[in-house]
């Protein structure tokens, strides 16, 4: 056998060492290709998955004008803090001490949440400009790492509580949680804006990156029917009877009889929307569109429609009150348990005799009411853009007994909406035809074209022009000389109703002792007729009887009303005021800056209450106006320093 030599064996170890570098190599370079090729996406997307989140950011919802194009709802961006605690150089302890007064929230909870093993917590979203101001302040004096902020949309309300029912609110994501911004929802709700979040290589979150930000859609406009300066005078009458009253709740509407828009609708209680999350279930509740309520004699007026368009009763007839009319066994009586001797139907309405409507109604028949009942839209929804309105309650007709037919006949043992009661009563103001009510004007695109316009719609003809003016002539005798004085207002005629009602037990059925709801339901001036104004008090303290407490919430609301909207009075055909030769926007001040908090009052001499209200609304200041015709003094006086928010009072006169 040979002897392997020095020389051969390190030749034979280089070639084994270089087979097994070889070997190795092919093995790392499958390895590589198969990392890299092969599955290089499924690594790629790995990888991202630790390095990459996606932020959602919501972009503006569409505003919310009223008619006149006056802000009630608008976003604006404001700015969300956010912590990441595993790049803070703060304790947890130390950065909530520090950070609670300026967040209004409980340092233990921000200490707890600053505590959690993650990359990224809130801290506070939407916040209140000048709270994240002061917290820009403190993070940039403290050098504190490992917070930030961002940018979203937030909701804001320039009114606060007006028509906080009508509009309803937004929650934190953008979604519209109750009234038209729910119902309006899919509709107004901006776009969103996705934007890419990069981490380091140890994980640490670099937010500011924004990879592929993608624009989110421009958002729709909408104007509502909704007058601002008759919205302020409505709920202003509203809450000077809640004051005087101390009601259990309340609610105001007023409607133009002629196409059916909204012109105002308040409810008591209500809240702010601005600050939704501090409200109660019973403030959210749109009373007007959901609740359902006896309508006691306010209801007669279409008792009288029904029988004279039924041919059962007519104006001339006269009937003698016996003080008390049977039905089923029990006794229908007046509220004074008196007797009116011998009346026509001009006096049953006007003094709402309980007796005459219970004769009326049983002459009548519970079937032909009840058909008349459902004509005037009674039993079922308006169909008002507004979410969860009621459907009220009728008697089904082959159930009635005779006691049915005379409790229905004085406006009890049934149901009804607050916009059914004022759906109805256009059918009287209006000649007989019934517009259906609606809230919202016009829906605009981004562009400024019409996405939907809203056009007067008539629910029905109930009743003649004939009988309309037959009981809107007894209607204005009720306010001028029977239970509704207290509705009069000087120099116009109004045509209405009083109401009072027990208060229906929900719960157990029946009615609740001692407990009423007061109501007057009106419109004017019955010449030519505006407005229809409904107000309902629930459950006033002391006096409750409506020709007392909600007649004269009618005649303040009215009154204004008119004046706003130029109706001119009995004796303004003689002595009206004549409009100035000059148009006023040639010497109309400019609006104050935006961001001007303080700034001088102009004079107001000679303006018309229209352009003194749009002025100061815009102005960001309050209105109370005085008066009719033109503006002659204001309080605080020209050239006075005021704020943003300070209310302003104008007085109006008619001048030769």
């Amino acid at each position: 056998m040979k002897r392997e030599t020095p020389r051969n064996r390190m030749r034979n170890r280089t070639v084994s060492l270089s087979i097994l570098l070889c070997a190795i190599g092919v093995i790392l370079a499958g390895k590589l290709l198969w990392t890299q090729i092969i599955r290089g996406h499924h690594y790629e997307d790995m990888a991202l998955g630790q390095t990459e989140g996606i932020q959602t950011l919501y972009s503006p919802r569409g505003t919310i004008y009223d008619r006149n194009g006056k802000e009630l709802a608008f976003s604006i961006m404001v700015k969300s803090l956010y912590a990441d605690p595993g790049m803070m150089n703060v304790s947890p302890e130390e950065a909530a001490k520090e950070l609670a007064p300026l967040l209004h929230k409980k340092e233990g909870d921000l200490a707890k949440a600053m505590s959690q093993k993650t990359r990224f917590v809130w801290l506070e979203r939407i916040m209140d400009p000048e709270d994240s101001e002061k917290v820009e302040e403190l993070l940039k004096d403290k050098k504190w790492k490992g917070f930030g902020f961002f940018d979203e949309s937030r909701r804001f309300y320039p009114n606060g509580e007006m028509a906080a029912n009508v509009l309803g609110f937004v929650g934190y994501d953008d979604k519209g949680l109750d009234g038209l911004e729910k119902s309006l929802d899919t509709l107004i709700r901006g776009g969103t804006n996705k934007q890419h979040i990069l981490t380091d290589a140890r994980g640490n979150p670099i937010l500011k990156s924004a990879m592929a930000p993608y624009k989110a859609d421009k958002e729709r406009s909408v104007y509502l029917t909704i007058d601002q300066n008759i919205q302020f005078y409505a709920e202003r009458a509203l809450d000077r009877a809640m004051s005087e009253t101390h009601a259990n709740g309340g609610i105001i509407l007023v409607m133009d009889p002629k196409t059916g828009a909204i012109l105002a609708l308040g409810n008591r209680p209500s809240y702010d929307p601005n600050h939704f999350d501090k409200a109660t279930e019973a403030e959210f509740k749109n009373r007007a569109v959901v609740d359902i309520y006896e309508p006691g004699s306010t209801f007669k007026p279409i008792i009288a429609s029904a029988a004279l368009s039924a041919g059962t009763y007519d104006t001339q007839r006269v009937w003698h009150d016996p003080g008390a009319v049977w039905a089923s066994g029990h006794a229908i009586r007046n509220w004074d348990d008196g007797s009116y001797g011998d009346v026509r139907l001009v006096d049953i309405l006007k003094f709402s005799i309980n007796t005459g409507f219970a004769h009326i109604g049983l002459l009548t028949g519970g079937k032909t009411l009840t058909e008349y009942a459902k004509k005037f839209g009674f039993g079922q929804p308006t169909g008002i853009e507004l979410p969860g309105e009621g459907s009220g309650i009728l008697f089904d007709p082959k159930e009635m007994r005779a006691i049915d037919v005379a409790t229905m006949s004085i406006g009890q043992g049934i149901a009804v909406t607050p916009l059914q009661m004022v759906q109805a009563y256009s059918a009287i103001a209006n000649g007989g035809k019934m517009v259906k009510p609606h809230v919202i004007q016009s829906i605009k695109n981004p562009d400024g074209s019409d996405y939907k316009v809203t056009d007067t719609e008539y629910s029905g003809e109930p009743i003649s022009q004939t009988v309309a003016d037959e009981v809107k002539d007894m209607m204005e005798k009720e306010v001028s000389e029977g239970g509704g004085t207290n509705a009069k207002i000087p120099g116009y005629h109004m045509a209405g109703k009083t109401g009072t009602a027990q208060k229906l037990d929900a719960r157990n059925g029946g009615y609740l002792k001692g407990q009423y709801i007061a109501s007057f339901c009106g419109f004017g001036p019955t010449e030519d007729p505006r407005a229809i104004c409904l107000v309902v008090l629930d459950t006033p303290k002391g006096t409750f009887y409506g020709g007392q407490v909600a007649a004269p919430v009618f005649k303040e609301a009215m009154t204004q009303i008119m004046r706003y909207l130029q109706v001119p009075t009995l004796d303004d055909q003689a002595n009206h005021a004549k409009p100035q030769n000059k148009p006023i926007e040639l010497y109309k001040p400019k609006l104050p800056p935006e961001n001007a908090k303080e700034f001088r009052l102009p004079s107001f001499t000679g303006w018309s209450m229209r352009d003194v209200g749009e002025w100061l609304t815009r102005a960001g200041l309050g209105f109370q106006p005085d008066g009719s015709g033109y503006a002659d003094s204001q309080s605080p006086g020209i050239g006075a320093r005021v704020h943003r928010g300070d209310n302003v009072k104008v007085h109006f006169s008619h001048h030769d």
